[in-house]
């Protein structure tokens, strides 16, 4: 009998904290997750949480497959918490370190929007464009086409202002524009674009655990240490509470 997949999962790219562990696919549910505030709270709870959730599943760091975190675009803050915490589990769990798998949060977002509307069993769009608020008066957008519930990258993750996202995702029939960004800036699309369905969708643990197994058959595994995070926009400075969250992963490691 096949073994079964053991992944520990966790975004906090948004203002949203969510966190699961599970064996992952697009059919099977989290043995457990969390979700809640985010930001600035991030650092200081991920941690605690992810012991708790490991606890629950009856997992140790060292027995899992693969760290999979939501690599951005996202909140510069949190993308660098996320892969933080995701480098020094990784390293403190084994020898050789645990796996990792940095996934794109907009790839995670086109995902929940997927399942969302294959929950409802409307007729499934072939296109999902994710856009995420990105602050400043710009939008993260990536589009993805979708096949017999498979999501391919179309393009890779970029900015646009939002009067512009009519030039980035074509308004067209069986495209579902999914994410935050419509609550915000919503007005200032094109309104070919407003016409367009709209899921509200964020880059939760849950879709990333469901794209785990099909990103390791894709081969973005990577090593702890070149795990990093995916910004779009320059980087800045890692900040105190960043550090904090190096330490406090590796100190919960090599407990």
């Amino acid at each position: 009998m096949a073994s079964v997949s053991r992944f520990l999962v966790f975004d906090t790219s948004t203002d949203s904290l969510s966190v699961a562990v599970g064996a992952g696919g697009l059919d099977a549910a989290p043995l457990a997750q969390y979700s809640g505030v985010g930001g600035a709270q991030a650092s200081a709870t991920l941690i605690p949480q992810i012991q708790a959730l490991l606890a629950h599943a009856g997992w140790r760091l060292d027995e899992l497959d693969a760290i999979v975190f939501g690599r951005g675009p996202g909140a510069f803050t949190g993308v660098r918490t996320a892969c933080a915490v995701a480098q020094g589990l990784a390293f403190a769990a084994r020898p050789e370190g645990v796996p990792v798998l940095p996934l794109d949060t907009l790839w995670a977002v086109a995902e929940a929007a997927r399942a969302a509307q294959a929950a409802t069993g409307q007729a499934m769009p072939h296109t999902i464009a994710a856009v995420l608020d990105a602050r400043m008066d710009e939008v993260y957008v990536a589009t993805y086409r979708l096949q017999a519930q498979v999501l391919t990258a179309q393009d890779a993750p970029r900015l646009c202002r939002p009067e512009d996202l009519h030039l980035a995702v074509p308004p067209t029939a069986g495209t579902v524009l999914a994410g935050n960004a419509a609550a915000v800036y919503g007005e200032r699309f094109d309104p070919a674009l407003r016409a367009l369905p709209h899921v509200f969708a964020l880059p939760t643990a849950e879709a990333l655990l469901r794209l785990a197994p099909e990103a390791l058959a894709r081969g973005l595994v990577v090593t702890a240490a070149e795990a990093q995070p995916l910004y779009v926009r320059d980087k800045v400075a890692q900040t105190t509470a960043e550090r904090e969250a190096i330490k406090l992963a590796q100190a919960a490691g090599a407990a």
